[in-house]
């Protein structure tokens, strides 16, 4: 029998804070809101509870800007209230994730408010500071949220600091192992508090070329985007390896990297039986639909349903090859709803193609993550103005597409598809004016194409989206079918359409079979062994061991 991890047989949730429930009547969801909604997380099979950042902080990018890594923000709760949902959470299985943002903090954290006001502060060094002689920026690299990477300290001639996002979150100095073991003081810290592990952001941004050298432009600003100097480089793998040792190795913590650009050659150095993480993001198909993942003002590509199944299965198969662990994703907080971008004729995204893509993802080999309102097939929303945005993200690739000749409306397109305020709109508990998430205004406002789409609606209908996420989490923790999912051998269903998306668990003489059709027609398909477990649809046709999947109709096979 092959070894098992606490997490192997895992089903994750994700929480938005700020947009989960509100109960003290301000609009921002809380950790209060969290512990009234236990039960209801539990229902869904969930045993890991990840909770995007709840930290103190003044929100620039929504928490991912940190000035106090051992405080609860007071929008949220108190650490009192954290402490509760830990214990709550425990009653019911459900372990606690918390966010990890070691790239950079706020531009408010005592730490560099210190570097600033004294150059000869140790803490100057915990951040990343240029003087150049002729007053010009250091580089000519360009943030990820755009414009420079450089930002002009106030009162110092010719003296820049260093950010790979936002210039209200400077880039920590890794380089520094000072600034490092306070973080792993840090991390330690929230363990002993009782979380389970960490999600890890940006992780695989910690190593900067020390050159700082400039390269060719690739825009119209004359900038080069970040990445090429600072996502992956070597060096990296020292600073995974002693963050590991540090911290994670000294507790039985899961933890999920956030890593992109990782080529397959390096994934069993990240997610192998030794590696940095137990898990990384399969970010391989998130973003198919963009010709770059940061400027989305590049524009969308013209995917297809064969590159998003040769996608995903390249991806399995180079972490299986790594002999290691996926956690795999339809929606995060930073993307736009899974059924309005896969599913790109409007009058299309239904309750079935929902349940489509869920089944296409869930029984995946590795750790099914929900994003807060995936269950209930929520949708993008439509804004007709750019102020109605609140994402830094999108404001800013709004602008950029604005200088590099897009017109108001190509711009407004682009951002209503790709938002990242896409997935933060509050949650549909109900048809109520706020939809149940509070009882003022929200922070954000609703989406605008929710109707039927809430737990209250859903949650007597057992054809409902909802209903089809807590039987895909039932047949998951089945003993009978369990470790056929965890350890099976998993290989790809080659004779079927273009259109459609198979694959197969073997274990012990038993298979599993998952066949999706994500097309708007009728797909006939080799009639696979066994019985059907599960089914989106109604009654499947089959003529001389051929079957025929209606739009949208996905199967799960028990041989």
């Amino acid at each position: 029998m092959v070894m098992t991890k606490w997490w192997h047989n895992a089903v994750a949730y994700q929480i938005y804070p700020r947009s989960f429930q509100d109960t003290n009547a301000d609009g921002i969801g809380d950790l209060r809101g969290i512990i009234r909604r236990l039960d209801y997380i539990q229902s869904l099979g969930v045993t890991m509870l990840w909770i995007s950042p709840i930290y103190q902080s003044p929100m620039v990018d929504m928490g991912y800007d940190i000035s106090n890594y051992q405080a609860i923000d007071p929008k949220f709760g108190t650490m009192q209230d954290f402490d509760e949902l830990v214990q709550e959470a425990k009653k019911r299985n459900i372990r606690i994730i918390m966010d990890l943002v070691v790239n950079h903090t706020s531009d408010q954290h005592p730490w560099f408010q210190e570097a600033l006001a004294n150059p000869d502060s140790p803490y100057r060094n915990y951040y990343i500071f240029k003087t150049t002689p002729d007053g010009q920026v250091p580089n000519n690299w360009r943030a990820i949220f755009g414009g420079s990477t450089w930002t002009k300290v106030p009162g110092e001639a010719n003296t820049y600091y260093f950010h790979t996002f936002a210039a209200q979150q400077p880039d920590l100095n890794w380089e520094n192992p000072e600034l490092r073991h306070a973080i792993y003081d840090m991390i330690n810290w929230w363990l002993d508090k009782g979380i389970a592990g960490y999600r890890v952001d940006a992780i695989t941004h910690l190593k900067k070329d020390l050159d700082w050298a400039s390269l060719p432009a690739d825009g119209e600003d004359g900038r080069v985007s970040v990445i090429e100097k600072s996502q992956n480089r070597p060096g990296l793998a020292f600073f995974l390896e002693e963050l590991k040792a540090n911290t994670f190795d000294k507790y039985d913590a899961v933890t999920i990297g956030e890593a992109y650009g990782v080529p397959d050659q390096d994934l069993p150095k990240f997610i192998g039986p030794n590696g940095y993480f137990s898990m990384i993001f399969d970010f391989s198909y998130l973003n198919i639909e963009m010709k770059d993942v940061n400027e989305w003002y590049r524009g969308t590509t013209n995917w297809t349903i064969n590159d998003l199944k040769k996608a995903l299965f390249s991806s399995q198969h180079a972490i299986k090859n790594a002999n290691g662990w996926a956690a795999n994703v339809l929606e995060n907080h930073d993307q736009p709803r899974v059924l309005s971008k896969l599913i790109r004729p409007k009058e299309n995204q239904t309750p079935m193609a929902a349940k489509a893509l869920a089944m296409m993802y869930y029984f995946l080999p590795g750790v099914p993550f929900i994003y807060q309102g995936q269950e209930l097939g929520m949708k993008n929303f439509h804004r007709d103005h750019v102020n109605e945005f609140n994402d830094v993200s999108s404001l800013n690739n709004y602008h950029m597409a604005l200088q590099n000749g897009y017109s108001e409306a190509e711009a407004m397109r682009l951002v209503n598809a790709k938002s990242r305020d896409n997935a933060r709109t509050p949650m549909q508990w109900d048809d109520s004016k706020n939809a149940g998430f509070s009882e003022v205004k929200p922070w954000l406002a609703l989406g605008n194409d929710r109707a039927g789409i809430n737990v209250a609606a859903e949650q007597s209908d057992p054809q409902s989206v909802l209903n089809f996420y807590r039987h895909l989490a039932r047949i998951k923790q089945n003993p009978q079918f369990s470790d056929i999912l965890m350890y099976g051998k998993f290989t790809v269903i080659h004779n079927l359409p273009d259109d459609v998306i198979g694959y197969q668990h073997t274990f012990n003489n038993h298979a599993i079979s998952i066949i999706v059709n994500l097309s708007d027609t009728i797909q006939t398909c080799p009639m696979p062994d066994g019985r059907v477990i599960l089914n989106n649809g109604d009654d499947i046709a089959s003529v001389e061991y051929q079957i025929s999947l209606a739009p949208y109709q996905a199967i799960v096979m028990h041989q």
